[in-house]
């Protein structure tokens, strides 16, 4: 897998995962990958840590969620550590319509 398909493949597990609402950069944005076209938001990922940035909701004990990810990531991040960032917490998830 490629660097990119597998940065995407990260934000995908990590938006997927309950407790998740998505992906932040953090309070700089220092949590990005550089892609040609643009960056990804929320995940970076090097030879030797996975960093992921999130939104969490309060439904559930931010460590279940952080240990959630760390699990559902373990196939992608292979002897990586993954790091986890709660970059913020929402109450009340608006719905687009």
């Amino acid at each position: 897998m490629g660097a990119e398909a597998e940065v995407y493949a990260i934000a995908e597990r990590v938006r997927q995962c309950p407790g998740v609402v998505g992906l932040s950069g953090g309070l700089f944005g220092t949590v990005a990958t550089y892609l040609p076209g643009g960056r990804l938001m929320g995940v970076s990922a090097n030879d030797r840590t996975v960093e992921i940035s999130i939104v969490a909701t309060p439904d559930r004990p931010l460590p279940e969620t952080a240990a959630e990810l760390r699990r559902v990531l373990a196939s992608l991040a292979g002897e990586r550590k993954v790091n986890v960032r709660i970059a913020d917490i929402v109450e009340d998830i608006v719905e687009e319509v």
